[in-house]
């Protein structure tokens, strides 16, 4: 197959998204496929016909993920019209693909605009369409759905930049409605640390999420077209579950499958399948939880229609425990997510 892995753009996981694609571009080039590497803001400035012929180390530029966030404004002056998400040619070398391998992390790839461009120009792309992913990536949203179909979440109240500050009952989470990776995630303890988080938080989104704090085991569990696959256990070395932990190897002990009764990984698997089902999600997603640790109630936070590709990311763990090795993994994504142009 002809594949485009589209990664970069300009959020704030910009640097998770290029290694996600370098991942994947590197096992469906492995398998045989004809696979090009395409950051979606920068773009490719060079002759494009016969493209996938041509003999391109596409990712020999790529690094490992950094400890703290990329500098986007560094990234936005390398091109003239930084306002456009679209580099050069980049709509013309996806139109030219069999499908396009979304490896986009964070608003741009996640909040469902490059999905509705993509099906406006007729091109196929990996993971679900761009109303769940809208709905998956707005966590106030995604509560509202979880809270109509029984599927339980963390209680919480919605923030807006100009509208007051809220009176949160402490301890509580702090989080912008539309980010990822743990950015702009706070959990705050006291008034001084809330107006902390508060303030960084509208940095990154005017709209935020004050949270019920549920103390106890971090699970995430993936769906691949419906089937839930082995629940993971997150376990950070220090602090909670933020950026540094997440992309840093070592950071964190991770086990899959999770030291679970057979009852408690059912009643995760279970849910994880009912929240996929309640965004009305397609082909695959990871959704993350907390069991409370003094009642054992389990909670769904959020969902993840484009979890990471990293080498540390949880969805290859979890195939890997059903024997599914990262190139048979992506190829699957690839099949699964055929499925929704002949539905």
């Amino acid at each position: 197959m002809k594949i485009v892995v589209l990664c970069g753009g300009v959020s704030t996981e910009r640097d998770v998204s290029l290694v996600t694609g370098s991942q994947v571009y590197r096992a469906l080039k492995g398998k045989g496929h004809k696979v090009i590497l395409l950051d979606i803001f920068l773009g490719y400035t060079g002759e494009i016909e016969g493209l996938f012929e041509k003999d391109i180390d596409w990712d020999a530029k790529i690094s490992g993920v950094k400890s703290i966030a990329p500098d986007l404004e560094a990234i936005k002056a390398m091109r003239k019209n930084p306002e456009v998400l679209f580099g050069e040619n980049v709509i013309n070398i996806c139109k030219m693909s069999d499908i396009v391998f979304m490896g986009l992390h964070g608003d741009y790839g996640e909040n469902g605009k490059v999905q509705a461009a993509f099906d406006l120009y007729g091109i196929k792309y990996t993971g679900t369409d761009y109303i769940s992913s809208a709905m998956a990536m707005d966590k106030s949203i995604t509560k509202k759905v979880f809270e109509m179909e029984g599927v339980k979440t963390p209680a919480s109240i919605v923030l807006r930049k100009g509208e007051g500050e809220g009176i949160p009952e402490f301890p509580c989470v702090v989080k912008v409605c539309s980010g990822g990776s743990s950015i702009g995630v706070y959990i705050v303890r006291n008034q001084k640390e809330y107006d902390m988080a508060i303030n960084d938080a509208y940095n990154y989104d005017d709209k935020l999420l004050v949270e019920q704090y549920i103390k106890g085991r971090e699970f995430t569990d993936g769906v691949i077209d419906g089937q839930a696959l082995p629940v993971v256990e997150i376990a950070p070395k220090e602090g909670f579950y933020d950026y540094k932990n997440k992309y840093q190897e070592g950071s964190t002990i991770e086990t899959c499958p999770a030291k679970l009764t057979d009852e408690q990984t059912l009643a995760i698997q279970g849910l994880a399948v009912k929240a996929y089902k309640a965004l009305g999600i397609l082909a695959y997603a990871r959704m993350d939880f907390v069991m409370d640790e003094k009642t054992g109630e389990i909670y769904c936070l959020e969902a993840n229609t484009l979890p990471g590709m990293t080498p540390t990311s949880l969805i290859p763990q979890e195939a890997a425990a059903v024997g599914v090795g990262f190139p048979e993994l992506c190829e699957w994504i690839i099949n699964v997510s055929l499925k929704k142009y002949n539905r």
